[in-house]
């Protein structure tokens, strides 16, 4: 289900055809969780096709996560906050939901799909306290959120 991707090269005139992994990762709002395993992802392979989408998406990044992520050196600020219809129609070699909790807000997706995941996160954006405390799980998630989408990365992606 891989996408073809053309490339040229100057030593050979002939196209040549790469296949590119096709992942989507799903939550609610898409503005933190998904948007950093996207960005964790992206970061481990810029041959993937990493997209990520909310059920009932935010249309905002937040901005706790943004800053994390580019203190972990990625820079998310350019993602956009989509609904999950963008992508129904398409084809994915992985879909996997980041939602944390009993999974009972995330969302389902019935599309084409070789490998449906789950790897839950508690939701940073509903930690409450004083803004140190705050802060302190926005890294928390996003040290997890690391650890776990690199494990997946490295044993089942990146040799397929």
């Amino acid at each position: 289900m891989y996408s073809e991707i053309w490339l040229h090269n100057s030593k050979n005139p002939n196209p040549v055809t790469v296949n590119t992994m096709r992942i989507l990762i799903l939550c609610t709002g898409n503005s933190c969780r998904s948007q950093m395993a996207h960005g964790f992802l992206q970061s481990f392979d810029k041959n993937l096709i990493v997209c990520s989408a909310g059920t009932q998406a935010s249309g905002k990044l937040n901005e706790k996560a943004v800053q994390v992520m580019k203190e972990a050196g990625i820079d998310i600020s350019h993602h956009t906050s989509d609904s999950i219809e963008k992508y129904l129609g398409d084809e994915w070699d992985y879909v996997i939901t980041v939602c944390g909790g009993a999974n009972e807000s995330c969302p389902a997706f019935f599309g084409k799909v070789k490998h449906r995941l789950h790897i839950g996160f508690d939701d940073p954006s509903h930690a409450e306290g004083n803004p140190e405390f705050i802060m302190s799980e926005f890294y928390r998630v996003r040290d997890e959120i690391k650890v776990a989408f690199r494990k997946l990365y490295d044993e089942e992606i990146k040799g397929k």
